[in-house]
Formats: C-alpha cells, sequence, structure tokens
C-alpha cells in the first residue's frame, strides 16, 4: 500500500471572470521512503498540489488517501493526526517563519499543539532538533530576522520535521538561497531522510536539483501530469516534447541533447487550450493534437506518458 495515493485531484478558483483550474485530474502516488519530484514551469500548478494534498488548499475534486485513510472530506477539526504525520517545508524562509516569536515558540508550539510531552520534554525535543539541523542552543531565544536565508531554512525543516513525520513536502526549499547554501540544505535533507526514514515530495523547477534528489519525477504542465518516470530512466529517455524542452534547457555538455523549439509563454489556467494543453508550444503538434486532449498512459520501464506522437 503507497503511503500517499491521489486520485482525479482538482483545485479550481473562483474568480470574477471565471474559473482558475490549478490542477485538473492528478492522480499520482509515493511509497515509504520514497522521493518524488514536481517539475514545470512556474503556473503549472505544483504549489498548488503540495498545499492541496495538505489540505491547506481545499480541492475541488478527487480523493486524498494517506497510509489506505481517506482524508479528502476530513473536517478541519480532525485533521490533526494527518497533520502530524504530513508537513511542508516553504519555499520563502522568512516569510514563512512568524517575525514575533523566536525559535524556542517557533519549534515548541507544534509539539504543544499535538500535546508532546511537557515543558522540559518539549524544551530537550526542539534542543535536539537544533543539533540536528546544524544550530546551536543559542538559536532559541532569537528571532527570524537575526539569522542568515540558509538558517532561517534550517529553522523551517526543523519545524517541519520536530513531530517525526513520515511525509514532508518541500515546495523549492532551495531556490532562495545562495548556490553554496542550496547545497549544504540538499545534504540536510538527504541526511534527515535517511535518519528518520521519511518520505519527501520535493518540487523545484530546478531540474539539475531534481535529478540529484529524488527516486522518480512528475512532470507538470497546466495542471496536469504529461509525463512520469524513475529518475535516471526519465534521463536516458525522455518522451514527451515539453520533458525534453525542460531538460535541454539544463546547460548539460556531456549530453549533447539539442532542444525541440519551445515556442511562446505558458498560458493562462483561465483560458486553457481545447485539446492537448501542450499543442500551441509544441513542434510536434497536429490536427489530433488542437481537438483531443491525450491521456496518461503506460510507456514501459515505469514511464507514463500524455501524448499522442511522442
Amino acid at each position: 500500500m503507497p503511503l500517499l495515493s491521489i486520485t482525479d485531484l482538482s483545485t479550481h478558483f473562483r474568480l470574477p471572470d471565471g474559473a482558475l483550474r490549478a490542477l485538473d485530474g492528478v492522480s499520482l502516488e509515493v511509497e515509504a521512503g520514497e522521493t518524488l519530484g514536481i517539475v514545470g514551469e512556474s503556473g503549472c500548478g505544483k504549489s498548488t498540489l503540495g498545499k492541496t494534498i495538505l489540505r491547506l488548499v481545499e480541492p475541488t475534486a478527487g480523493a486524498i488517501a494517506f497510509d489506505g485513510d481517506d482524508i479528502t472530506a476530513l473536517p478541519t477539526g480532525k485533521l490533526a493526526p494527518y497533520r502530524r504525520r504530513a508537513q511542508m517545508v516553504f519555499q520563502d524562509p522568512f516569510a514563512s517563519l512568524n517575525p514575533r516569536h523566536t525559535v524556542a515558540k517557533i519549534l515548541g508550539d507544534p509539539l504543544k499543539v499535538h500535546g508532546i510531552g511537557g515543558l522540559h520534554e518539549r524544551r530537550r525535543r526542539v534542543e535536539d532538533m537544533l543539533r540536528r539541523v546544524g544550530l546551536g542552543p543559542d538559536a532559541l531565544d532569537r528571532y527570524p530576522h537575526e539569522f542568515s536565508g540558509g538558517q532561517r531554512q534550517r529553522i523551517g525543516i526543523a519545524r517541519a520535521l520536530i513531530l517525526e513525520p513520515d511525509l514532508v513536502i518541500c515546495d523549492e526549499p532551495v531556490s532562495a538561497l545562495d548556490l553554496s547554501i542550496q547545497a549544504q540544505t540538499l545534504n540536510l535533507l538527504a541526511r534527515m531522510k535517511a535518519d528518520l526514514g521519511l518520505s519527501y515530495i520535493f518540487i523545484s523547477h530546478d531540474l539539475s536539483v531534481v535529478r540529484y534528489f529524488t527516486d522518480r519525477v512528475v512532470v507538470m504542465y497546466l495542471g496536469r501530469i504529461v509525463e512520469s518516470a524513475p529518475t535516471r530512466g526519465l534521463w536516458a529517455r525522455p518522451l514527451h516534447p515539453y520533458t525534453r524542452a525542460l531538460m535541454a534547457s539544463v546547460p548539460d555538455p556531456a549530453q549533447g541533447r539539442i532542444a525541440l523549439p519551445l515556442k511562446g509563454d505558458l498560458p493562462s489556467p483561465q483560458d486553457i487550450p481545447r485539446g492537448c494543453r501542450f499543442h500551441p508550444r509544441c513542434p510536434l503538434a497536429t490536427d489530433l493534437c488542437r481537438s483531443s486532449e491525450p491521456e496518461l498512459r503506460d510507456a514501459g520501464d515505469g514511464q507514463s506518458i500524455a501524448c499522442h506522437h511522442a
């Protein structure tokens, strides 16, 4: 049984001039101990997917099952056991931390809310978690603005892990950091995964990071999955023209891969093209692509693709 299973998940936002279809029928699974990468351009629905899985954003349709339990329609007041087992590391390590709270309170409050330990036990757990993420006890009484960006992200990771979850959703966790700090943060996440037996959903637009960090990758375009595969298999044999264009945008002289031309910008989720969503930018597009949306189909070796011609 997978740790997480989502089926036909959709998230639409009502606007005065129509609906914004951020997610449109997404299905995927995450196994225990697996790191699943989610990639695609800004606006493809990656972050909305992560927030919807945690019910920070409510789904419009579909189902979310965690460890076999359907949590799609649970009342907010009954989500506490799920929230303890599924946490999130946010993209902006400054905006996601309360500037009026000390580190001791930021890390201690989740334990208090979930009724874990007394005052001294919570203090011990907070100090232990700070050591694990490379910060000393002197950080306890300081505020977020007193730390560097990399240190703040370590605090964000510590907050996500303080409840000892099974699943952590990392939403662009290193995109706001300098390159040297990115490497340190990724190594920290990898070490914590090994130490705690975590599963990750790793959301990123940086394919070089995803290639290093994940076991399996899902490629999203305009709210839908267009390709999924084990990480090594995807890099060896990218099938969808959108996936190939994304990969070709990453400098890699050793690959010698020539990009198919990618025309134009990502269309608005309020005005999704008829047929294949990618056809206005695709060099392989035909009349079939303009009239019929392809379904995700098995392409062998654990790979799936939604394309008429790939």
